[in-house]
């Protein structure tokens, strides 16, 4: 097993200020051509993205990087985001770079663990997973009412706080309520694709961007929420289909029958799932009234 690769030099250094020497870094994650650390130091911690040069990927990711910054100004601009999310960002030798807060917090796969089993329904999990469905929407809604949608609602870009409320990361491939020149957008996490948006990927062009509506990211949310869950994708398909024809699946907006995956019988939660899931987009809530329902659940 190799050595983990080090941070861009450029960007410790600068991170240097907002987190005190010494410092160390820990990759957290290596994936799909970028790249994550957690750089800690007596003052602080932030987590450092950058592109993976090295990695024959097919998409751009330092151009993601640097658009993922852009929507960062932007969101912080409009209200959306904390002055304190976004720490700083820049080019090394490799490409490019962003630093955010850091979250301690959990994947919702984890979150969702105790859940997962026969013996899930405890009085303690139940109010946990509403709590975390709340919170996600909560913050799906902020966006929204900013004229932005995520485009990337999936279990990875959501960390789960000790407290169990959600926070929503990686904003690279979101979509705001403008025309500026950005990359086109062409899908993200395939399991989690609404299916306007497969449609729309199968019926266009490869540099045709596509602009993702809230609506998209909300059956994206009832996606990751049945995902999380029931431990089984809402569309069902072998994990070896060529993305094609999980698109095709997806478009036909046939999801798995929720009593046949789910661990136990949670109808709250289940009506949620469903409304999210709805084959047209005008019939899922908005995730206002979707927080809105949880709250008073």
């Amino acid at each position: 097993m190799g050595e983990a690769p080090p941070p861009p030099a450029e960007a410790v250094s600068l991170l240097e200020h907002h987190v005190g020497e010494p410092v160390t870094a820990r990759l957290v994650s290596d994936r799909r051509g970028s790249r994550a650390w957690k750089i800690a130091g007596p003052h602080g911690v932030v987590a450092l993205k950058a592109n993976n040069p090295d990695d024959d990927t097919a998409r751009d990711k330092a151009a993601e990087v640097a658009q993922e910054d852009e929507h960062l100004v932007r969101l912080t601009d409009t209200g959306v985001l904390s002055r304190c999310y976004r720490v700083d960002a820049g080019t090394w030798e490799g490409g490019r770079w962003l630093a955010v807060r850091w979250i301690d917090g959990i994947p919702v796969w984890r979150a969702f663990a105790a859940a997962r089993g026969p013996e899930g329904g405890h009085p303690s999990v139940r109010p946990w997973i509403l709590g975390i469905a709340r919170t996600w929407a909560e913050r799906l809604a902020q966006l929204h009412a900013a004229g932005w949608a995520h485009a990337d609602v999936q279990p990875s870009n959501t960390l789960i706080t000790k407290a169990g409320a959600a926070a929503v990361v990686d904003y690279a491939l979101a979509c705001g309520p403008d025309d500026r020149p950005r990359l086109p957008y062409r899908g993200a996490l395939t399991h989690t694709t609404a299916p306007e948006i497969a449609d729309a990927l199968l019926s266009t062009a490869a540099d045709t961007h596509i602009q993702v509506e809230p609506s998209a990211d909300v059956w994206g949310l009832g996606a990751s929420l049945f995902w999380c869950w029931t431990g089984h994708r809402p569309v069902a398909y072998e994990g070896d289909t060529p993305r094609e024809d999980k698109l095709k699946a997806i478009a036909k907006a046939a999801t798995s029958p929720l009593d046949d995956v789910r661990p136990w019988a949670f109808p709250t939660f289940e009506r949620v799932i469903r409304v999210c899931l709805a084959p047209e987009p005008g019939d899922r809530p908005r995730a206002a009234d979707l927080a809105a329902l949880l709250a008073s659940s």
